[in-house]
């Protein structure tokens, strides 16, 4: 490349699971390209589809500002976490349209990941029987009360498998034992639930949940089943005692609410470990495909246009990542405006990924990969030496 031409590169980088995040993957990369190449023109475009990043991502780039707070997290224990805050006059026109507010009237952008998230829970911590959404309803709530007129949740990352019954128990939902004592609303406790109280629930503005996650409730490609591992959920004693106990309390719910049993059996119903199916049936919440979303927000189309090269990519790059991932989906629209890519990751799949097309380039930063946590450790400076080396100057 002819340093004399000013090239335009759009960094869109997803997070490096449990490494780092979407923005420190593109800081790292614009730092490589920068040092080498000061006259290049140079976006960062971090992505998220609704996990770990989504309420920074969207609300710093609509202008918005983030509130500190401190909210239940997952395992109970008090943790620090923010929501966001934008104007309707900074949201694109049909994204404002869609969730109905006006240029002058607020949307508050929750990240459930911030407080119900495995991030907060290592490892060798994994309760499923205790995790708790409660934390997530905490944070709908707040920015309820700061003043949103419409909210936005992005979901993914979950630490709980609870229906979002912790969430719904934050604002205002209550549930009767048989014993008649008041505990909280966590898996440890569902086999004494009779029945469900909706009388104190508080009211919410409109609700939309951002997913790209299609599995439904129950099943064998439920929440239970396919994210329930991850969380601690091992043993087929713990998965019949999951997959038995959500299907009743979504029915329960699909009663006290007086909502069709259908909603269970939605596509993205599971999502999260399930809370996208409790807030279905509490407030009627709206599901919109997350990375669709992101894309519009952050005019991903005009920013794929404008770039000469794109570099991208995430932890783990393979087969998912194809399927309506960000990195994924930014190939797409590059292919479609054949702009050529550069992926980054950290692990590459190449049996899954064998027939991309030759102008998307494929780079592990990891130098071994044998070492996990070492990798995971050395991400950033990983991720910059990789960069580097593909665009040294001269």
């Amino acid at each position: 490349m002819n340093e004399l031409t000013p090239v335009n590169i759009l960094l869109a980088f997803d997070k490096f699971k449990h490494a780092m995040s979407a923005h420190e993957a593109c800081h790292s990369a614009h730092e490589a390209l920068q040092r080498s190449h000061p006259k290049w023109h140079i976006r960062e475009t971090p992505l998220s589809d609704g996990g770990e990043g989504f309420c920074k991502i969207l609300t710093q780039a609509a202008k918005g500002k983030l509130l500190q707070t401190t909210v239940t997290g997952p395992l109970g224990k008090p943790i620090q976490a923010h929501f966001g805050l934008v104007q309707g006059k900074h949201i694109p026109i049909n994204l404002k349209n869609c969730f109905g507010i006006e240029a002058s009237e607020t949307l508050g952008i929750i990240e459930m990941a911030q407080a119900s998230g495995l991030m907060h829970v290592p490892g060798a911590q994994k309760k499923p029987y205790q995790a708790t959404s409660r934390g997530t309803g905490e944070l709908l709530l707040q920015a309820a009360e700061a003043g949103a007129q419409a909210l936005l949740l992005g979901i993914g990352g979950s630490a709980s498998n609870d229906l979002g019954l912790g969430a719904l128990e934050a604002v205002g939902l209550q549930v009767n034992y048989e014993d008649t004592k008041q505990l909280p609303i966590s898996p440890q406790n569902w086999d004494r639930i009779t029945s469900i109280n909706s009388a104190l629930l508080k009211q919410l503005p409109p609700l939309f949940i951002a997913c790209d996650v299609n599995n439904p409730l129950l099943g064998p490609e439920g929440a239970t089943r396919i994210y329930g591992p991850q969380k601690g959920i091992q043993s087929e004693t713990d998965v019949t005692f999951f997959e038995t106990h959500l299907g009743n309390l979504a029915h329960m719910l699909c009663k006290t609410f007086e909502q069709d049993c259908s909603i269970i059996t939605e596509a993205g119903s599971g999502a999260a470990g399930g809370i996208a199916c409790g807030l279905r049936i509490a407030y009627q919440a709206t599901i919109l495909p997350g990375f669709v979303l992101i894309a519009q927000w952050l005019d991903l189309e005009k920013a794929v246009a404008w770039a000469d090269i794109i570099l991208t990519g995430e932890g783990r790059f393979d087969s998912s990542s194809l399927q309506g991932k960000g990195p994924g989906s930014i190939i797409k629209m590059a292919l479609k405006h054949n702009k050529p890519v550069e992926v980054f990751a950290g692990c590459i799949d190449e049996a899954s990924t064998a027939q991309l097309p030759e102008q998307i380039k494929l780079h592990c930063i990891s130098s071994d990969e044998k070492d996990m946590q070492a990798a995971i450790n050395q991400s950033q400076r990983n991720l910059n030496h990789c960069v580097t080396k593909r665009f040294q100057a001269g």
